[in-house]
This record gives structure tokens, C-alpha cells and sequence, in this order.
């Protein structure tokens, strides 16, 4: 695996980004699709992983396939074809409709710091992952989830908090996510080494 960088992403083969942002120390994996969204520092995904119109987190965990902000059709049409939508496609004469892709475009998906989404994890538009939260492999997720939360099965729902709401408020009053390269890397072994109660004790929050 190259070494990742804190100035350009690593893009590996086969990839599409359209109108997308990353942070530092980001990697995007083989044959992924990302589509007007934005990465925060350390975000990464794994192959195949299809991600439109969302705020992913610093050091956001998305493993393969995952299907973020997927699009909707108009269900609430006669018809959900998309050639209501991507007219051109068929008639010459026919714009497509600027207003359903910018409405698409505004559905905005955020995953939150340090999130983990599971294999195959689909994540519905306008959903929010809190911090730490854990989607297991092949969920659904289609409301929001609270930090440190894990969810499961279709649709997604709440199977247990990673840490008591105690030690949650600390761990989002430390927000580790936000410390700059250097403080991490001194912080690694404790990381490491440390249950979360215990490296709370020693770096605050």
C-alpha cells in the first residue's frame, strides 16, 4: 500500500470523483465512485464503494461496497424511469431536469468522525452517523444514529452503544478526531494499548 500523504489523496485505479473534496492523509479505493461530496482528514474507503452528496468524517472507516446517499426515484410520479429526469437521453428535443438533480444534489448524507460502516453497508440520503458510530455489514440505514452507536439488520436499528453514556460525552468532549498529526502520533501507543476509559484518564475529556 503507498504511504498516504497530507497533501493529495491517494486515488487507486479505476476510480470516478466528480466534484469531491479530500482532506489530508485520505485514500479512495479501486473501481470507487464518489459524487459531490467531501472527505475529512484520514477518511478512506475501500473498493467498489459508491458515495454521492455526502459529509464524510475525519478518519470515517467505509469498507467495500458500501452505497452511500443513494438517489431516489419520483415515486410520486406516473412513472420513476429516469427518462423524466435524463430526458436527453432519448428525445433530441428534451432537456433533462435541472431541478431534480439539484434537489437530488441537496440530500446530503453526513457521517460523522471516526464512523465504521461495515461491508455492503447502504446509508440512505439525508441520514446522519454520529461519531464513532458502527453500521454492521449489509445494514440499511435509513434514520439517523446516535455516536457510538451499532446498528444492524434491514432497516438498520439499534443493537448497543459501544461505551456507557458517561464515557460518550467524554469521548466527544475530547474529540481526539480533531488533534493535529504530530499529537497522534504521540498519543499512538496509547491508542494502542489503552481501553477507552483508561486513555480518557490519561488525555482528558
Amino acid at each position: 500500500m503507498p504511504r498516504l500523504s497530507a497533501t493529495e489523496p491517494v486515488i487507486q485505479p479505476g476510480c470516478i470523483i466528480v466534484n469531491s473534496h479530500f482532506g489530508a492523509w485520505c485514500e479512495v479505493g479501486e473501481g470507487s465512485r464518489v459524487l459531490n461530496s467531501r472527505f475529512g482528514d484520514y477518511a478512506y474507503c475501500d473498493r467498489l464503494a459508491d458515495i454521492a452528496n455526502t459529509e464524510v468524517g475525519a478518519f470515517a472507516n467505509l469498507a467495500a461496497m458500501v452505497r452511500i446517499g443513494p438517489t431516489d426515484h419520483p415515486m410520486q410520479a406516473a412513472a420513476q424511469h429516469h427518462f423524466l429526469y435524463r430526458s436527453s437521453y432519448y428525445w433530441d428535443d428534451a432537456e433533462d431536469d435541472a431541478a431534480f438533480f439539484a434537489h437530488r444534489a441537496s440530500r446530503k448524507t453526513v457521517l460523522g468522525p471516526d464512523c465504521w460502516l461495515g461491508h455492503g453497508v447502504i446509508v440512505k440520503p439525508e441520514v446522519t452517523m454520529g461519531a464513532g458510530a458502527i453500521a454492521a455489514s449489509g445494514a440499511v440505514v435509513t434514520k439517523d444514529v446516535a455516536p457510538f452507536m451499532i446498528v444492524a439488520g434491514v432497516p438498520a436499528v439499534p443493537i448497543r452503544a459501544r461505551f456507557a453514556a458517561p464515557v460518550v460525552e467524554r469521548l466527544l468532549a475530547l474529540a481526539w478526531w480533531d488533534w493535529d498529526h504530530a499529537r497522534l502520533r504521540g498519543a499512538l501507543e496509547d491508542f494502542r494499548a489503552l481501553p477507552a476509559e483508561a486513555f480518557l484518564e490519561k488525555h482528558g475529556g
